[in-house]
């Protein structure tokens, strides 16, 4: 049986607006070729799977439930136009942040591979056949480290 093949999609720039730390729905807006982009890439049979660095946490400006209340929000609204996120991975971990729980460094926060390589094992995942797709050096640089067969740079979609 092959491995399924995914598209490992940074959230801030690519799938919503960077606005700087978005933490809650009300300051998520979609990027604005952001859904079509999603759909041609799931029409193209890839998983969909969301690997973000999500720092505020650990800053303290916004908290890991606040976090996964918007995750699901924007998860749910893209469920709406018919597009499937399989999953979200993130960290919320910063070497100099000030939530002591999340004040570390760790092997998941880009541009170290640890979230691309636990959804690789958790889904059965061919990193040769996939796509990344980032806004940032560091997103691209998890990429292939991780051994994933494309990575693409995207302008901010902003």
């Amino acid at each position: 049986m092959q491995k399924r093949k995914a598209a490992f999609l940074d959230r801030d720039g690519v799938i919503n607006v960077d606005s700087g730390y978005v933490g809650r729905w009300e300051d998520f807006k979609f990027a604005p070729n952001a859904i079509s982009l999603l759909r041609s890439l799931a029409d193209e049979g890839y998983l969909l799977v969301v690997v973000t660095n999500q720092s505020g946490i650990a800053r303290g400006m916004f908290t890991q439930v606040e976090y996964e209340a918007l995750t699901a929000r924007y998860v749910a609204a893209l469920a709406e136009e018919g597009i499937d996120i399989a999953a979200v991975y993130h960290c919320p971990h910063h070497p100099d942040g000030r939530v002591a729980e999340y004040s570390r460094s760790c092997d998941c926060r880009k541009p170290k591979p640890g979230m691309i390589l636990q959804a690789i094992r958790d889904h059965d995942i061919d990193p040769a056949r996939s796509i990344l797709i980032g806004d940032s050096e560091r997103d691209l640089e998890a990429g292939r480290a991780a051994g994933i067969g494309r990575v693409e740079y995207v302008e901010d979609m902003s």
